[in-house]
């Protein structure tokens, strides 16, 4: 039956053909060897052997092909409501849009939000809600002891994205946007590119696994490449990426297809050449060998802010990084907890929708963390992971954040339209691509000023909520001012749905919750010792740092 299809179709073919010699009319030969085309899609479709649906439907099988082509966008543009849409929905997106115009997001009639879903989460105004203060943005100061040239970091960044992911349009963009509003841009792992460069925005370099910017032709820490970078005066801090939130665990892979003159600049690797980042780093094995690490970057960088970025994983890890510190007596000057809902580029489904801690918990496991070990006060927590709104930056303050990192709302400020295609080199407006006819939709001089916009507005919307709190600055925002509901009868406050650390109770008192942990983490050792096995048990005497 399928052969006779397709064979009718040439019959139709050959009709048309007859008709248009017996008319003389030339739209008959067009509309035949159209027809003609068809059958010979047929005949292909009914011998190949790699589509089980063409095969058995030819011609009409591609109907499918077709479908599952446009779905996203029938999808986002006519089927999904304003708050359904993922990663970000529609209310979301049009938000920041709204902002990077100039505009305040303001919306009529209430709203859409279902406020008695479990997870629903809130703050509550005050009767003496005040005005929100004029003059600058509140800023954040990232030192500890050892830093001699700290850094006031603003309330929201432009978070980690590398040149060769994102087009270099995007990032002279995203870095005139933070020149002109002085917020900082993180270059991501692919380091400081001329992009970066042009417009003069505070940066923070990222030393990630690769060392890309910093190192040897054999892959490993290059001390000087790194100083030549670090010393410069752009570079305001340092962020060694340990983990990332989307693909925690796993290394990065660049083909050399990729590898163009300017990436192979940036990078410090030669061009076409494939460049691969380890799952982990080579420069240190062990909590104590990462402080160590620290110190050095330090002093190579002539005393600025040095920090890591990770996504939580075992709990027991990061409290041995927290034992390494007490070891060394080094501290880093700020943590940044990237959630598992951060984005990427491009990773594994598995990995991203089922490996590492949601920002929630890992931000606050690592503000109790630092405090149960007394060292809370000397490291400031940055929080990055799906950021995008003044609601945002104070609910992660209130979790434990002293800062925000944000990535994706940032690419919806230069234009993205979340058409998840930057694995494909196939961005349609030109933000996620490597292809210079696709990034020249991206006119960086009307972007740089939606960044600067969409940064200030939402930090303003920040503060505007905290004014309405009644309070006075970020600094009052605390657990007990964030409510979710945890049923629809229910709502508690987050001070008493979650566990919260007193001051060095680690190391005085663990909490049953977290003794097996604290116990079998070592500053020697990643890998959890048995407690008879402690070379040096931690003493309370010997680490207060007081």
């Amino acid at each position: 039956m399928r052969w006779l299809a397709v064979f009718a179709v040439f019959v139709v073919a050959v009709g048309l053909a007859v008709l248009g010699w017996l008319t003389h009319g030339w739209p008959w030969w067009v509309v035949s060897g159209g027809v003609a085309a068809l059958g010979g899609l047929g005949v292909y479709d009914l011998l190949q052997t790699a589509h089980s649906v063409t095969r058995n439907y030819p011609i009409l099988g591609h109907m499918r092909f077709l479908l599952e082509e446009i779905r996203p966008e029938v999808r986002q543009y006519f089927i999904e409501s304003n708050i359904e849409g993922r990663p970000f929905d529609r209310e979301l997106r049009d938000l920041v849009y709204d902002r990077a115009k100039g505009n305040h997001g303001e919306e009529p009639f209430g709203t859409q939000r279902d406020v008695n879903a479990v997870g629903y989460e809130f703050v509550v105004h005050s009767l003496r809600a005040k005005p929100k203060p004029d003059g600058p943005q509140p800023r954040v100061r990232l030192g500890g002891p050892r830093c001699t040239k700290p850094y006031d970091i603003a309330l929201m960044n432009v978070s980690a994205m590398s040149f060769g992911s994102l087009s270099g349009n995007a990032i002279e963009a995203l870095n005139g946007g933070a020149a002109l509003g002085g917020f900082a841009h993180d270059t991501g792992e692919g380091s400081i590119s001329v992009y970066h460069r042009k417009h003069g925005g505070d940066l923070i370099m990222e030393v990630a696994s690769g060392y890309f910017g910093c190192r040897t032709p054999d892959g490993h820490f290059d001390p000087e490449k790194f100083a030549e970078r670090a010393r410069l005066d752009q570079v305001k801090a340092i962020n060694i990426k340990l983990s990332q939130g989307a693909k925690p665990g796993l290394g990065g892979l660049l083909p050399g297809s990729k590898v163009n003159a300017e990436v192979a600049a940036a990078r410090g690797v030669e061009v076409g050449t494939t460049v691969v980042s380890p799952p982990a780093h080579n420069a240190f094995h062990t909590p104590i060998e990462l402080m160590e690490f620290i110190e050095q970057l330090r002093g190579l960088s002539g005393g600025k802010p040095v920090g890591f970025k990770l996504c939580i994983g075992s709990k027991r890890e990061f409290l041995a990084l927290c034992k390494g510190m007490l070891a060394t007596d080094i501290t880093p000057d700020f943590i940044i907890v990237d959630g598992s809902e951060g984005g990427t580029g491009a990773g594994p489904v598995e990995f991203e929708d089922h490996v590492g801690m949601p920002l929630t918990e890992a931000l606050m496991f690592v503000h109790n963390s630092l405090v149960g070990v007394g060292l809370r006060e000397q490291i400031r927590i940055g929080a990055s992971g799906k950021v995008a709104t003044g609601i945002d930056i104070v609910k992660r303050i209130c979790q434990g954040a002293d800062f925000t990192m944000s990535a994706r709302a940032m690419m919806f400020a230069i234009g993205c339209i979340q058409a998840q295609k930057c694995h494909t080199n196939t961005c349609p407006v030109g933000v996620a691509t490597q292809d210079p006819a696709r990034a020249r939709a991206l006119v960086v001089e009307d972007k740089i000023q939606r960044v600067y916009q969409y940064q200030d507005r939402t930090v303003n919307s920040a503060m505007q909520l905290v004014a309405s709190m009644g309070l006075d600055s970020f600094d009052q925002l605390t657990p007990r001012r964030l409510f979710r509901r945890v049923d629809p009868q229910v709502t508690m406050r987050y001070e008493d749905l979650y566990e919260w650390l007193e001051h060095r109770e680690l190391i005085t008192h663990p909490p049953a919750a977290w003794h097996r942990d604290w116990v079998t983490a070592s500053p020697e050792t990643f890998d959890p010792v048995e407690v008879a096995d402690l070379i040096e048990p931690i003493d309370a005497e010997e680490l207060d740092l007081d």
